[in-house]
């Protein structure tokens, strides 16, 4: 028998895992997610037009299939799957993706509902933008890299003689950070590059002078607010996008909403399912009909046909608030730099640009004198043998090998081996062209633009005029006029075309919440607002509202929505499940949507769960993940140095520390907040400073509404506080026949009670027995439930 030959390595998994993970990750990162700050592309996109110039395929030659650019470009350059490369070369062919497409394509490219055909049916050559990119290429301007099997070489970088990346924009995750970055128009790009040549110190406000805002390939509107002017300083932050709605007639004694436009990435499709689910979930009212009538000639028309009597202009609301037809694009200005990923202010994202092009023309200005002076050289040898070729000839005549004839040219016309060369390679019938005239005129040019070449690389402001110059003609011969409106958070026109200003106005209003959860909308408040028995939220009328509901959904309600009445009435207000159209669930917090503060989230299982906004930009978003008959009691603000309370219906009540949660993620499903042995908890809140706690009592045999049992008010301060996880402690003895807590909650001092009426009715007196049993509430309401 042979012996076994076998050899086991001992290795540490942990240390194993994590460099593998992050050889994973520097991969991602690097070469395949992120995009280049220079050139504004990702290495596939890079190999792709790099490929396809060195194919030749220019504006001005035919198509080829794309199957062969697909396989040109993965044998020779990008080592992975051909459904990546054809992917990306789809998307830069796509009008409706980037601002200015790269890649001309012929054949069925897909649309934003559609994907596209198989690489062998569809054709592409370069675009005349992508000629921007590659110029430049055989002057030395960018270094050169061994490919994937160092038999062949790549560009690093392209020299880019356009702001592709803030022009096209670009999207895409890596391990552990993603970018997101919207369009721009080439022209306003432009003037801020020749502005900031001008004015290295310009302020941010000074470049948006420039640039207002993004250029949607789609057009549409851009509701820009103070979140944009964060997004340019800091390279992170939002901005809204709009359709384009007009209210047309459509039909006999028919009107209709005309949608020409839609938000960046948005389809036809994807708009008519949404509208017919927000009308079946009786969401949406007012919709008779959704009619595409969209081809290649008129481009994009969605008709939404109106039923008679609705106002178009709340339909249309409801449309921007339920559908795709408004949409926030996040703003990631994620993007390699020097090789390490950065975020990038607007300004930082012009300047990486701008010492780009710098270096590109220092290198090309230095290949161009390399090369005149080398053609300099090679002229003035010429002139020699011109002015004396009976004695060149006779020179190379009496030589008996190339290498003598070389050695005695050099020695006799005192020349270099190069010029000695190079005339000993002439052909004869060369030599009848040639003039001594022509020759010095050629040699006095070269001198020239030698002398200005000298002078540009000895000048860096010189070097920044031809940079100028040179962006100032591209801007000329590519720009384009401003596709996307944009409009400011007061309503105004900050773009060139016609708006309706009046449906964007944001007025600052309350919203109250009453004692039984109801909601209504006022801007008019009392001055002493003590006097007010409700809940007061400050928001403005275009913002959104979050409902929380028992089965850990937070719902989306508009703020518009709410009734408006006038803080002094007395409102006969809807229930609040009705504003969702929820029935399954009831509705147990209020919060605002887009606020970055922190929550907390307690459910009747004991677990407790905090997360911080805002909340993603949906109709409806999960906020716990709940187990298995556990539901969602009780929601509220939460500070890090704040105090949260549970209370059980076994009379228990547990105060800890926020502190003690950690915030975690939306699908996370929270930690364990109070020990439940037995009962549920029925109340979660804040733990108020000078707050009370109010609890009722009653059997849990009783019929509704046949006993009110007993109820007890006591001051906060007189409980201990526990660690979380704990059972807490009796706060509420039962008296005979008493065996649950059906009501509890935490408020300030003195509180105020109501019935289901919201009607006041007269409470217990303050008992600072911790543990002491509730007042029958039939001694003090004179029998009243």
């Amino acid at each position: 028998m042979s012996e076994n030959k076998e050899r086991i390595v001992d290795i540490d998994v942990g240390k194993e895992m994590r460099e593998s993970f992050l050889e994973y990750s520097y991969s991602v990162i690097y070469s395949r997610a992120l995009p280049d700050a220079r050139d504004g592309l990702k290495p596939v996109q890079r190999r792709i037009i790099y490929q396809m110039g060195e194919m030749g395929l220019r504006p001005d030659r035919g198509h080829v299939k794309s199957a062969r650019v697909t396989g040109e470009v993965m044998g020779k350059l990008h080592p992975h799957g051909d459904g990546a490369i054809y992917d990306a070369l789809v998307r830069m062919s796509q009008p409706f993706t980037l601002r200015i497409p790269l890649i001309d394509g012929h054949g069925n490219f897909g649309s934003l509902d559609d994907g596209p055909a198989a690489a062998r049916y569809t054709e592409a050559r370069l675009a005349p933008a992508a000629l921007l990119l590659n110029e430049s290429l055989d002057e030395d301007t960018v270094d050169f890299e061994p490919n994937y099997d160092a038999q062949l070489t790549e560009p690093s970088v392209l020299p880019a003689a356009f702001p592709n990346l803030l022009v096209n924009g670009a999207s895409g995750i890596a391990v552990g950070m993603a970018t997101n970055m919207a369009p721009h128009n080439l022209k306003e790009v432009i003037a801020a590059l020749v502005h900031l040549i001008s004015n290295p110190n310009a302020s941010t406000a000074e470049l948006m002078e420039h640039i207002p805002g993004p250029d949607l390939p789609t057009g549409a509107v851009a509701l820009v607010a103070e979140s944009l002017r964060e997004a340019y300083e800091t390279g992170r932050g939002s901005f809204r996008m709009r359709a384009r709605v007009s209210v047309e007639s459509v039909g006999p004694r028919r009107t209709g909403l005309v949608v020409t436009e839609l938000p960046y990435l948005v389809g036809p499709e994807r708009v008519i399912d949404r509208i017919r689910d927000a009308v079946s979930a009786k969401k949406l009212e007012g919709i008779h009909n959704v009619v595409d009538l969209t081809d290649r000639d008129n481009g994009l028309r969605l008709v939404i046909e109106l039923k008679t009597g609705f106002n178009p202009d709340s339909v249309m609301e409801a449309l921007y608030r339920l559908t795709p037809l408004e949409e926030a694009f996040n703003v990631n200005n994620v993007a390699l730099v020097n090789g390490r990923p950065q975020q990038l202010s607007l300004k930082q994202l012009l300047e990486v640009y701008l010492l780009h092009r710098l270096e590109v023309v220092r290198r090309r200005s230095e290949s161009r004198l390399s090369r005149r002076r080398s053609r300099l050289h090679l002229l003035e040898g010429l002139q020699v043998a011109v002015l004396n070729i009976d004695e060149v000839i006779e020179v190379i005549r009496t030589s008996d090998t190339a290498e003598l004839a070389r050695t005695r040219l050099m020695q006799v016309f005192d020349l270099s081996e190069l010029q000695a060369d190079h005339i000993l390679e002439l052909r004869l019938r060369r030599l009848t062209r040639f003039s001594v005239i022509e020759l010095e005129t050629e040699a006095d040019q070269l001198r020239k633009e030698i002398s200005e070449l000298q002078s540009l690389l000895e000048s860096e402001s010189l070097m920044k005029t031809t940079i100028r110059r040179e962006l100032e003609e591209v801007s000329e011969k590519y720009g384009s006029p401003r596709r996307t409106q944009l409009i400011d958070s007061a309503g105004m026109v900050v773009s060139k075309k016609p708006v309706v200003v009046q449906e964007l106005i944001d007025e600052p209003t309350f919203v109250c919440v009453t004692p039984t959860g109801k909601l209504y909308r006022t801007s008019n408040l009392p001055v002493d607002r003590q006097t007010l028995d409700a809940r007061i939220i400050e928001t403005t009328t275009r913002s959104d509202l979050a409902l929380i509901t028992s089965d850990g959904v937070a719902h989306s309600v508009h703020v518009a929505d709410l009734p408006s009445i006038s803080a002094a009435v007395t409102p006969d207000l809807p229930e609040p499940e009705s504003l969702i159209g929820t029935k399954s669930s009831r509705v147990v917090g209020v919060i605002p949507w887009r606020s970055n503060m922190t929550f907390a989230i307690g459910t009747s299982g004991g677990v407790v769960k905090r997360f911080t906004g805002p909340l993603p930009e949906k109709q409806e978003v999960p906020v716990i993940s709940l187990k298995e008959f556990d539901e969602v009691i009780g929601v509220c603000e939460s500070t890090d140095g704040g105090e949260i309370a549970f209370v059980s219906s076994t009379g228990n009540l547990l105060i800890f520390n926020a502190d003690t949660v950690r915030p975690q993620g939306l699908p996370a499903s929270g930690m364990a907040g109070m020990n439940i042995s037995e009962g549920r908890a029925i109340y979660f809140g804040n733990a108020i400073d000078d707050g009370v706690l109010v609890t009722a009592a009653n059997s849990a045999m009783a019929l509704g509404g046949t006993d009110a049992g007993s109820a007890k008010v006591t001051r906060l301060v007189a409980y201990p506080r526990k660690g979380r996880a704990a059972m807490g402690i009796r706060a509420h003895r039962f008296l005979k026949g008493e065996d649950q807590l059906y009501f509890a909650t935490i408020a300030k001092s003195p509180a105020r009670l109501f019935d289901l009426d919201e009607k006041r009715i007269q409470g217990p007196q303050t008992d600072d027995r911790r543990d002491g049993s509730g007042t029958p509430i039939s001694t003090y309401l004179g029998g009243a439930l």
